[in-house]
């Protein structure tokens, strides 16, 4: 499966960008019900919690909502921690390393902290836009966590939306261009994470300096997850073995393209 998107610039009436800060979430007021429920369930997540050891404390899957009103679904069902921000389409794949207190902090492939879990099953999230962290609470019930999955002409299409997005941004054509046969899947999931930095950086007064020589975007599978940046081409490996582990997160990406921040 190889694809390239003509060297064209596609024009799109509305451009959207999928920012790693969250919204806040309008949340109506719990009834009693629903916050007897969430206690006997953050009670139920504690006492699984006590009998784990100290790099595997995190509570079940499900859909949190912090105290400053950022929610997301976290989906631990896997070998590795999934976490999606509402009203976002990247998913961030999480690995734990051990933090003093017996704490365990939950990290991207970025090694920034996204998660930080307490002994007794508390829980702090990180974003931009609570960089102190906010504390955590259950929510309910959440889906799994998947990579989509597309049709040659869906897929066609979402790469000439995305290459008119990121040349309007821009100011010049940008081709991208996907090959991949083990996992389409993780391509999509890679094509959408990487063409979002892009765009974020694009939009950014002080940082848009970087994209001035971007003219290929370009998405393979590997044997190991790698971004790299040189003579303006991005080109974003997959492997396909790791999962979603094995796709570079838009973090990852954004440090490619401005590697001394």
């Amino acid at each position: 499966m190889i694809f390239t998107v003509p060297a064209r610039a596609v024009s799109i009436p509305t451009l959207t960008t999928m920012a790693f800060a969250v919204v806040a979430a309008g949340l109506s007021p719990a009834t009693t019900v629903q916050a007897q429920v969430r206690g006997n369930a953050q009670a139920e997540q504690s006492q699984a919690l006590r009998g784990r050891g100290p790099t595997d404390i995190l509570p079940p899957a499900g859909r949190y909502v912090s105290e400053g009103g950022e929610a997301f679904l976290l989906d631990s069902s896997g070998h590795n921690a999934l976490l999606r921000f509402e009203r976002r389409d990247e998913t961030w794949v999480l690995r734990p390393t051990p933090a003093p207190r017996g704490d365990v902090v939950y990290r991207n492939d970025a090694g920034e902290q996204v998660l930080r879990v307490t002994p007794d099953g508390g829980m702090t999230v990180f974003t931009p836009a609570a960089q102190g962290g906010s504390p955590v609470s259950f929510s309910g019930p959440g889906q799994g966590l998947t990579p989509p999955t597309l049709g040659p002409v869906q897929l066609f299409s979402l790469m000439a939306r995305r290459s008119g997005m990121i040349s309007q941004a821009v100011g010049r054509t940008v081709v991208i261009n996907l090959s991949g046969e083990r996992s389409e899947a993780l391509c999509v999931e890679a094509l959408i994470v990487t063409t979002d930095a892009v765009f974020r950086i694009a939009r950014s007064p002080s940082a848009r300096q970087y994209l001035s020589q971007l003219r290929t975007i370009t998405i393979v599978e590997g044997d190991r997850s790698t971004v790299t940046y040189a003579g303006g081409q991005l080109t974003v490996v997959v492997d396909p073995d790791e999962g979603l582990a094995g796709r570079p997160s838009s973090a990852r990406v954004i440090r490619a393209l401005m590697p001394q921040n």
